[in-house]
C-alpha cells in the first residue's frame, strides 16, 4: 500500500517506541531543504521583475514565511491531516495539542512533531509560488490578507483531499508523491483567477519587460534545484530506497527538461537563453513532483524532456489568450503540474512504488484518478481564489494604484531602493514628496 506522500499505511498507530533515528534526521534535514526553496523561489522571481520591483517580490515571498508558519500551527495543519472527513479535517490538533497522536490514517517511523515540521514547508512555498504571476501589482498587506486567506479556504482542503489517506481523492487512488496537484497545479490555478481579477500591468503587452537581473534568475533556480531533494525524496518520510529513486528522478529529469527547453528556443527563436535554461529546470522539478516516487529513472528522463518542451510552449498561452502572466506561472506550474500528474498515468510502476499504468499493463484505472484529481484541484482551486481575490479587490483593494504601479513596489510599498544607481537612488525623493502629501 502506499499513499499520496509517499508514506507506508497501516490501520495502527505506531508508537513513539518505533520512531527511526535516521529517517526523523532525514525528513528534518528535508524540512530545511524545502524552506530554503522559498528565499531561492524568491530570487528566481525577483531576477525576472523589473528594478523597481524586485524588493516587492522578495517581500512577499519572505512575509509568506512568517504568515504560514503561524497560522500552519494554529489551525491549517490540523485541517489538512485530522480527521476522517473526507473533504476537509477537524481542529483536534488546533495549537498542536494531542500532537503525540500520529495523524489520521498513517504509521510513520518519525514523530509527528517532525511531520509537522516538513508539511509545513509545504504551505509556505505553495501560495508563493502565486507571486510570480501576479508580480508588480498588488499592495503588500493585501498579499498578507490574500494568502492568508487563500491557504485555509484552499491549500488545507486541497491538501486534506489528496495527500491525507482520509481525503476524497486519496481514497479514490489519486497518486501525488510530492504536490503535482496539491502544490503546483493549485498553485497556477489560483495564479490565472487572481490575474483575471486584478487585470494587466500598466504597458503589457507593448512596453518590453525585460528581466533586469538574470544571474538572480539563475542563482534562485539552482537554489530550487537543490531544496527540490528535500521536497520530493523527503516526501517518502524516510531514509529508504523509495527516497532514492525520488531523489534520482527529480534529478534526472530536471537536467532533460532544461534541455527540451532550450533545444525548444533554439528551433524556435534561433538561439537558447540562459533564462530559458533556468526555466527549463524549473518545469521538470515541476513536472517530476508528482511522479518522482511511482516511475523508473527511464521514464524520469520522458517525463523531463516532454515537459521542458510543452511547458516553454506553453508559456505563449498568455498572448494568445491576453492575460499578463508576469512570470510564466500558468505555462510552468499549471501546465507542468498537471502533465506530471497525468502521466503517472502512463508510466506509474508497481515495480517502484503505487499502482500500475497503461505501459505497464495496468489499464486506464489509474489514468483516470489522475484527470479526477487534476479536474477537482484546479476548478476548485480556480474558483474559489476568484471569489476571495474578488472580494478583497472590491473592499480593501489587491491592486496598487497607477501612480505607486508606476514608482515601482519597492518605493510604493516598501519605502525603500534594492540598488543605489542613477536609476533607482531616488527613493529620498519619494519619502519627501510622501510626508509633504501627509
Amino acid at each position: 500500500m502506499h499513499f499520496s506522500m509517499g508514506a507506508l499505511v497501516s490501520a495502527a498507530a505506531t508508537s513513539t517506541d518505533a520512531t527511526n533515528h535516521a529517517d526523523t534526521a532525514w525528513i528534518l534535514a528535508s524540512s530545511a531543504l524545502v524552506l530554503l526553496m522559498t528565499p531561492g523561489l524568491a530570487f528566481f522571481y525577483g531576477g525576472m521583475v523589473r528594478g523597481k520591483n524586485v524588493l516587492g517580490m522578495l517581500a512577499q515571498n519572505f512575509v509568506t514565511m512568517g504568515m504560514v508558519s503561524i497560522l500552519w500551527i494554529t489551525g491549517v495543519y490540523s485541517l489538512a491531516f485530522n480527521g476522517t472527513g473526507g473533504l476537509i479535517g477537524n481542529l483536534h490538533q488546533f495549537g498542536l495539542n494531542h500532537i503525540w497522536e500520529q495523524p489520521t490514517g498513517l504509521s510513520l517511523t518519525i514523530p509527528p512533531m517532525v511531520f509537522v515540521a516538513f508539511q509545513l514547508m509545504f504551505a509556505i512555498i505553495t501560495p508563493a509560488l502565486i507571486t510570480g504571476g501576479t508580480a508588480d501589482r498588488l499592495k503588500f498587506g493585501s498579499w498578507v490578507a490574500f494568502s492568508s486567506l487563500w491557504l485555509i479556504l484552499v491549500y488545507a482542503p486541497v491538501a486534506h483531499w489528496v495527500f491525507s489517506p482520509a481525503g476524497w481523492l486519496a481514497k479514490k487512488g489519486a497518486e501525488d508523491f510530492a504536490g503535482g496537484t496539491v502544490v503546483h497545479a493549485n498553485a497556477g490555478a489560483a495564479a490565472l483567477a487572481v490575474i483575471l481579477v486584478i487585470g494587466k500591468r500598466k504597458g503589457w503587452p507593448k512596453e518590453r519587460m525585460r528581466p533586469h537581473n538574470v544571474p538572480y534568475v539563475l542563482l534562485g533556480a539552482g537554489l530550487l534545484w537543490f531544496g527540490w531533494f528535500g521536497f520530493n525524496a523527503g516526501s517518502a518520510l524516510s531514509a529508504n530506497t523509495l527516497s532514492a529513486y525520488a531523489f534520482v528522478n527529480t534529478n534526472t529529469a530536471t537536467g532533460a527538461a532544461l534541455i527540451g527547453w532550450i533545444l525548444t528556443e533554439k528551433i524556435r527563436d534561433g538561439h537558447s537563453t540562459t533564462l530559458g535554461a533556468a526555466s527549463g529546470a524549473v518545469a521538470g522539478l515541476v513536472a517530476i513532483t508528482p511522479a518522482c516516487g511511482f516511475v523508473s529513472p527511464m521514464a524520469s528522463i520522458v517525463i523531463g524532456f516532454l515537459a521542458g518542451i510543452i511547458c516553454c510552449l506553453a508559456t505563449a498561452l498568455k498572448n494568445i489568450f491576453k492575460f499578463d502572466d508576469a512570470l510564466d506561472v500558468v505555462g510552468v506550474h499549471l501546465v507542468g503540474g498537471i502533465l506530471g500528474a497525468l502521466l503517472i498515468g502512463l508510466f506509474g510502476t508497481a515495480m517502484v512504488n503505487g499502482a500500475n499504468g497503461v505501459f505497464y499493463k495496468g489499464g486506464w484505472t489509474l489514468m483516470g484518478h489522475q484527470v479526477l484529481a487534476v479536474v477537482a484541484v484546479v476548478v476548485y482551486s480556480f474558483v474559489v481564489t476568484y471569489i476571495l481575490a474578488l472580494a478583497i479587490e472590491k473592499t480593501v483593494g489587491l491592486r496598487v494604484s497607477e501612480e505607486d504601479e508606476s514608482a515601482g513596489l519597492d518605493l510604493s510599498q516598501h519605502a525603500e531602493t534594492a540598488y543605489e544607481s542613477a536609476t533607482f537612488s531616488d527613493g529620498s525623493r519619494f519619502l519627501s514628496n510622501f510626508a509633504t502629501k501627509n
